[in-house]
């Protein structure tokens, strides 16, 4: 594809910034060079198809990209050079700071959006402050497809730092079942008691599963048992 200087990439972007390209563009744009027969902007398009959109491109490993025609050992750093900046600073927060969490559905939200793709279990915390809006978030473990290991200390060591006053917490289920295990509902019962001790309080603990969510304080008020 051969296109006219100001509709390439790189001048749309100079033009009018990033938000105006596609994802094939921004892509193109890494990539800097095609391969014989194809520009950037169609390997690109290629790419995308053929792992299945962004999210499968992110997943995909270094010796999957390396063996894309058109991308090669440098391409394939580019890649997830690129893709590992966007994942620290999601999960620093900052693009995220000040939404507010009204509801389970809204905490599940913003779960899905930082551990939903991921292909290992993963334990994530949302810090919030007195008025119920986000100030932080981190992902404190990834383990193995199976199960994470989770210390209470390190699920609240960022919500001291930022002196929140309440956490939600969630963890992905790569099965595909929500249900929370009986480990699940016993470490949400240590961590509650763990957040009375230190000031915090844990507000729910939500598990995420592809689209599929499961609250462990609404499942444990149907069942008539206490939270705290």
């Amino acid at each position: 594809m051969d296109l006219p200087e100001s509709e390439r990439p790189r001048d749309r972007l100079a033009r009018l910034g990033p938000e105006a390209l596609s994802t094939a563009e921004l892509l193109a744009i890494i990539l800097i060079a095609g391969v014989d027969g194809e520009s950037a902007l169609d390997v690109a398009y290629r790419l995308l198809a053929h792992l299945e959109g962004l999210a499968g491109l992110a997943r995909a490993s270094f010796s999957e990209l390396v063996a894309e025609r058109g991308v090669g050992v440098a391409k394939a750093a580019q890649l997830q050079a690129a893709l590992e900046l966007g994942r620290r600073l999601y999960q620093t927060a900052e693009v995220r700071d000040g939404q507010s969490v009204f509801s389970p559905t809204e905490a599940t939200r913003m779960i899905l959006e930082r551990i939903g793709e991921e292909e290992q279990e993963c334990f994530c915390v949302l810090c919030l402050n007195a008025r119920g809006r986000v100030i932080g978030s981190n992902i404190v473990y990834k383990g193995t497809v199976t199960e994470v290991k989770v210390r209470p200390a390190e699920v609240f060591r960022e919500a001291i730092r930022r002196n929140a006053v309440g956490i939600i917490v969630g963890h992905n289920h790569p099965s595909g079942d929500p249900r929370p295990s009986p480990e699940d509902v016993m470490l949400t019962r240590k961590l509650v008691e763990a957040g009375d001790l230190v000031g915090i309080k844990v507000l729910d603990h939500i598990v995420v599963a592809g689209q599929q969510w499961a609250s462990i304080r609404e499942l444990m008020a149907r069942s008539g048992l206490k939270w705290e």
